[in-house]
């Protein structure tokens, strides 16, 4: 995953109608910066100096502004991750996720787009949720 600097995130907050505060800027560079979804508990781990309503507050923001999307890894812990789609449409960021069984890690596999399904007439989907369970390769080689 690539790494952002402050003015970079301030940049990205910006662009997405986001006023950027200084505790908006540490958790979404935070998030940017993971090289895989984090959850809440992950983020308050490692920003120590910003408490647990700021954290909450700032991924509500970020994820209501189309800046992140949740990730369900059947997991019990929502995972957050940044939206690298272009415009609005965050189905153009639509991935497989894995989640390791052993270790518990969720990975981004970005290059495998969520298959689109037809639902039947009436429905409208309005986010969908790719994850595949398994063993990564490091617990594989165990």
């Amino acid at each position: 995953m690539a790494r952002f600097n402050s003015s970079e995130i301030e940049k990205i907050l910006i662009a997405h109608g986001i006023r950027p505060t200084a505790n908006r800027i540490l958790v979404a560079g935070t998030i940017a910066t993971a090289d895989y979804p984090v959850s809440q508990m992950e983020i308050e781990d490692l920003l120590q100096t910003v408490d647990r309503s700021t954290v909450s507050r700032s991924v509500a923001v970020l994820q209501d502004a189309g800046l992140l999307h949740s990730v369900d890894d059947g997991s019990g812990m929502m995972k957050y991750e940044i939206c690298h789609a272009a415009g609005e449409d965050v189905d153009d960021d639509a991935h497989v996720h894995f989640r390791c069984r052993k270790c518990g890690r969720t990975s981004c596999f970005h290059h495998i787009p969520v298959p689109q399904v037809e639902v039947p007439e009436g429905y409208v989907v309005e986010h969908s949720n790719y994850v595949i369970t398994g063993i990564c390769p490091q617990c594989a080689s165990r």
